[in-house]
């Protein structure tokens, strides 16, 4: 289900959020489907249980899980999930557009480059 790669750069949390995401958004976790609980997955993956708590936290908060008191955390429906990358992706697309026109590329290179783009 989650690996991890302990090469990685980013922090752990993050690569759990990230591998649920992916999950969620390709259907392969469906929506209201129940997520393992903090203590089964920590133990699994042989890390701290507040880390989980943490990615658990950052997903809900995303827009990709909602939790049960009591019950546990879920998978949010894909079209919550999808609205939610959607905004986070525009937002880091904002970012990059910024820094490459401050670096002096042109919007008819911007433009370009996003025909280029492969769906």
């Amino acid at each position: 289900m989650i690996s991890l790669n302990y090469r990685d750069s980013r922090p752990i949390y993050e690569q759990i959020k990230d591998g649920f995401k992916k999950l969620i958004a390709t259907g392969a976790i469906g929506a209201d489907e129940k997520l393992p609980s903090v203590r089964a997955l920590a133990t699994q993956l042989s890390i701290n249980p507040n880390t989980i708590q943490r990615a658990y936290a950052e997903l809900e908060g995303e827009g990709y899980t909602y939790s049960v008191p009591g019950k546990g955390s879920f998978a949010a429906g894909r079209g919550e999930a999808d609205q939610a990358r959607r905004a986070e992706l525009a937002e880091k697309f904002r970012v990059l557009a910024g820094e490459l026109l401050s670096l002096g590329v042109s919007r008819e290179e911007l433009a370009a480059l996003l025909k280029e783009v492969k769906v």
